[in-house]
């Protein structure tokens, strides 16, 4: 909501129209022609011939909180993934740490966040977004992994998990402005977000103003962006060597 606030409230209200979907949805009406410009999971940076807008998008750079990976068994012995497909780039961070820091090759079943359900149908579950937020994640009696901070142990860098983009003929150095200055509207207004929007969602305030102020970045910098190539170099080494089964560093 933050990078979006402007828009919808703010100085840049009108010069765009805003529809809203999961990640993974506005990947593909970016990839049918559906839309010109997207909030998208960074690994379709990979799958399409895209041109990001600079400045802002969604990282971390520790803790993410609201993609958490649950698991019955010890992570290295995991075998199967519930996932919600919702974000193409939490599953593929997922697995990509599961292997390197465990060992552990594994079969991603897509199942609706439902945490219940998702552990009853595999071993492990990944949550992301709002589900994640409302999960009391410190009193479960399962295995808990903040897939953020696994990326900064794993790579010192912070994790980028979505940017905006769009078709390369969409994106001009023009548009880098409004949706700059549309976070920074939002990330200065977070306790109207928080009030307007945390109950509706089933979020206490309290975590919402933590996730928004301590948890989640909207600005990137040079480090975002280290952290961002480092992501795909990984994802990309990632899908050369897991069919081969060679260990994956």
């Amino acid at each position: 909501m933050p990078l979006v606030w402007g828009m919808l409230h703010g100085g840049q209200r009108g010069l765009f129209d805003v529809e809203f979907a999961s990640p993974a949805e506005c990947a593909d009406r970016l990839a049918e022609g559906r839309a010109d410009v997207g909030l998208l999971p960074v690994v379709e940076l990979l799958r399409q011939e895209l041109k990001v807008i600079p400045g802002v998008g969604i990282a971390c750079r520790g803790p993410v909180r609201s993609i958490l990976l649950v698991s019955k068994q010890p992570f290295a012995r995991i075998r199967t993934l519930a996932a919600d497909s919702a974000s193409r780039t939490s599953v593929t961070l997922a697995r990509m740490v599961l292997w390197h820091r465990y060992g552990a090759r594994l079969e991603v079943r897509p199942t609706a966040a439902d945490l219940n359900r998702m552990l009853e149908e595999a071993d492990a579950a990944l949550l992301i977004g709002d589900p994640a937020l409302c999960l009391p994640a410190e009193a479960l009696p399962y295995r808990v992994l903040d897939l953020g901070q696994a990326w900064l142990d794993w790579t010192g860098l912070p994790m980028v998990f979505a940017v905006w983009a769009g078709r390369p003929e969409c994106v001009t150095p023009e548009l880098a402005t409004p949706f700059l200055e549309s976070c920074r509207f939002g990330r200065a207004r977070l306790e109207e977000i928080v009030r307007r929007e945390a109950a509706p969602r089933g979020i206490p305030e309290e975590l919402a103003r933590a996730y928004l102020s301590r948890h989640i970045v909207h600005e990137l910098g040079p480090r975002e962006y280290e952290g961002l190539e480092r992501f795909l170099q990984a994802a990309r080494e990632f899908a050369n060597v897991e069919a081969s089964g060679r260990v994956f560093a």
